[in-house]
């Protein structure tokens, strides 16, 4: 099944498959079910594995990595890894530390895409959520742009081979690529049917920088979720055109961006949702169909990341 998901070509030459697994949002304390996840992904044929150091799990996804392998279901060499540099570590001082433990972790020798989780910096450290005596989280002036000069230097070392960003907007993008010797392959930012990001997605289209999404199903279990905040899995649009092609909400959606040139990124510990989420290659949706979901946008986001809005750096006040 693996060589069904189309390739998206990176401005420098890689290519990505255009859908992965995302591995966010696995429960502290059942980390055996991320294992299992991974495992169960690469079975089914997902050859592009999302996380993050933030995440907790880099060890679990890299013994299934390693079991895959061993198992020789898969080789190194044709899957697509990708993790983040949390925002402790944006001083150009900790970058490298931080992608040799996310490596650690993982068991791998080198990453095939590594992000700037956020654009903003928080104090240096491995405690990932600095705190004040009063709960609020604490900030480090260091500049994306001077961190973006570190990641280059990761690439040059050998230790990824695509380096990108996340959660930033146009302005800050800009700023990167004023100074970039190696321009970002990719922008990871939620995008749903609620949250369409047709602006972003010019924006990056017209610099040869692909958008990736994370949280495209709306993340409807994420635990902050609140009763009356809408699903879009639920939506009467998304399931009218997932009925007309006998198809669930989950996989029109995904249809949707995958349609777009996006890459796509859903999460699932359950094997039946994991497949459900592969088998989106025998359908296409209809220009009408496509317009009818971008309608849907409403610009509801999901993961606002409240704890950082009043950093300079924030991303989503300015967009």
């Amino acid at each position: 099944m693996a060589e069904k998901v189309p390739l998206v070509k990176f401005n420098n030459g890689l290519n990505c498959p255009i859908l992965g697994l995302g591995t966010w949002q696995a429960i502290r304390g059942e980390e055996s079910k991320v294992y299992e996840a991974v495992c169960d992904a690469i079975d089914i044929g997902y050859r592009h594995i999302d996380g993050a150091h933030l995440y907790g799990n880099e060890k679990e996804v890299g013994q299934a990595i390693k079991e895959k392998i061993s198992q020789g279901v898969v080789k190194r060499e044709n899957l697509f890894v990708t993790s983040k540099l949390w925002n402790t570590f944006h001083s150009p001082d900790w970058v490298e530390t931080a992608v040799k433990l996310s490596l650690s972790d993982l068991g791998l020798e080198y990453l095939d895409l590594y992000l700037i989780h956020w654009p903003m910096a928080y104090k240096e450290g491995y405690d990932l959520e600095p705190v004040d005596e009063n709960g609020k989280t604490i900030f480090s002036d260091v500049d994306y742009v001077d961190t973006w000069r570190a990641m280059e230097k990761l690439v040059e070392k050998g230790l990824v081979k695509s380096i990108g960003v996340s959660n930033f907007n146009t302005k800050q993008i800009d700023r990167v690529l004023e100074i970039a010797k190696i321009k970002p392959v990719t922008n990871q930012v939620e995008v749903h049917p609620y949250l369409y990001q047709q602006k972003l997605y010019d924006f990056c289209n017209t610099r040869d920088i692909v958008l990736t999404a994370y949280s495209p199903l709306g993340s409807p279990q994420r635990p902050w979720a609140q009763a009356e905040d809408p699903n879009v899995l639920e939506d009467p649009v998304v399931k009218k055109i997932a009925a007309k092609h006998g198809k669930t909400p989950a996989q029109v959606i995904i249809r949707s961006a995958v349609d777009r040139g996006i890459i796509v990124v859903p999460k699932s510990a359950s094997k039946k949702r994991l497949a459900e989420n592969f088998d989106i290659w025998d359908f296409k949706l209809s220009n009408d169909d496509q317009k009818e979901i971008s309608r849907l946008d409403r610009n509801f986001r999901v993961i606002p990341h409240d704890h950082g809005r009043e950093h300079k750096d924030y991303p989503f006040s300015q967009e």
